[in-house]
């Protein structure tokens, strides 16, 4: 299904590949590649076959009580998941809320379950680990986490590695570059752009 997942993310224009004329992110570095899964919520047929790979995935390897959305990205495929496996969901935010009750945890959440992290993309990581270190200290277990795709970035396996947190992905960066080449999205030459920002992506551009 890796293959299949990252054809749908090209289609949908949910990664966009653009060596030439890179993107530039909030930090001031440059990037060929931009990813918006959000647009994949909005069509149905794509949306179902990611639910199922989704669902697939967490089967074989966990057995969660509760499925957790990281806000806000991952909140509409955890609800999706949980409804499709009949589980309990709940989401986090990055940070607890200012007023109201204060909370950074939104539905109920027992100590001692285990829980399944969603997030639809993996890039530094930092985000999705800061919400199981949140759901750790509610004294629930982390069986992992899982994203439609990731950029491969070695901090972001370092990062889960020392935090001991198994990552799953639907598709990453090396097979979707491989379909891009294929379907000629992407040259060769290009290709290798995008996989000289992967490594470095800091200085990557200058």
């Amino acid at each position: 299904m890796t293959t299949e997942i990252a054809k749908m993310l090209l289609k949908a224009e949910a990664v966009t590949l653009r060596p030439a004329h890179p993107f530039i992110f909030a930090s001031g570095i440059k990037s060929p590649i931009y990813t918006d899964n959000r647009i994949l919520i909005s069509l149905p047929e794509t949306r179902k076959k990611i639910i199922s790979e989704y669902c697939k995935e967490i089967k074989s390897k966990w057995e969660p009580d509760v499925i957790i959305g990281v806000a806000t990205a991952g909140i509409p495929w955890a609800a999706w998941i949980a409804a499709e496996m009949n589980l309990p969901m709940v989401f986090v935010r990055l940070a607890a809320k200012d007023h109201g009750k204060n909370n950074q945890i939104e539905g109920i959440l027992k100590k001692d379950s285990k829980a399944v992290v969603v997030e639809d993309l993996i890039s530094s990581g930092q985000s999705t680990l800061g919400v199981v270190k949140a759901v750790r200290e509610q004294d629930v277990e982390v069986l992992g986490c899982i994203s439609i795709f990731t950029y491969g970035f070695k901090k972001a396996k370092d990062a889960f590695d020392k935090e001991n947190v198994e990552l799953k992905t639907l598709t990453n960066l090396d097979e979707l570059l491989r379909i891009a080449v294929e379907e000629k999205f992407l040259d060769k030459n290009e290709k290798e752009l995008v996989t000289a920002w992967v490594k470095n992506p800091e200085d990557w551009g200058k």
